[in-house]
């Protein structure tokens, strides 16, 4: 029965990652076609181009393009991805998050705190607000100068 099992097991594997590339897709398209007021069939050309291009990359990066190794000897396009967003764009969201959720530019601590009590389960208290506007911007950006140092270092 092993054989059954499997197979049902990758034909719900493969169920569960289409509709997960629906969504993440539908998402695309939906904030595009509304940030640049196109329609939707314009949208998915657009994105579609788009996407392709950003997985030339992958791709690409162990055949065509492996003699370009921009991190070193060794190394491949996919470290300097790896690098760029865990080093760079990782922090500098949540640095951006952050300072949207609690700042009265952005969405403001009290919009904030409403959504996030919202429901069962663990709440934010108050106290909490020094924590969240002081202490943990601060943190992201020691870890984003850290990711910094660590790249340029094993240059």
């Amino acid at each position: 029965g092993g054989r059954i099992f499997g197979s049902f097991f990758f034909l719900f594997l493969f169920f569960a990652a289409l509709s997960t590339i629906i969504a993440v897709f539908e998402n695309i398209m939906c904030c595009f076609s509304e940030i640049f007021g196109v329609s939707r069939k314009q949208s998915a050309v657009i994105n579609c181009i788009l996407i392709i291009l950003g997985s030339l990359p992958c791709a690409l990066g162990y055949n065509v393009w492996s003699g370009f190794q921009p991190l070193g000897a060794g190394s491949t396009i996919l470290d300097l991805e790896d690098t760029a967003v865990s080093n760079f764009i990782l922090p500098l969201g949540s640095f951006v998050f952050i300072l949207f959720c609690v700042t009265k530019k952005g969405w403001g601590w009290d919009n904030y705190i409403r959504e996030a009590n919202t429901g069962k389960g663990l709440k934010m208290k108050n106290f909490m607000r020094g924590y969240v506007t002081c202490v943990l911007p601060v943190m992201v950006i020691v870890l984003f100068v850290i990711g910094i140092i660590r790249t340029f270092a094993q240059s």
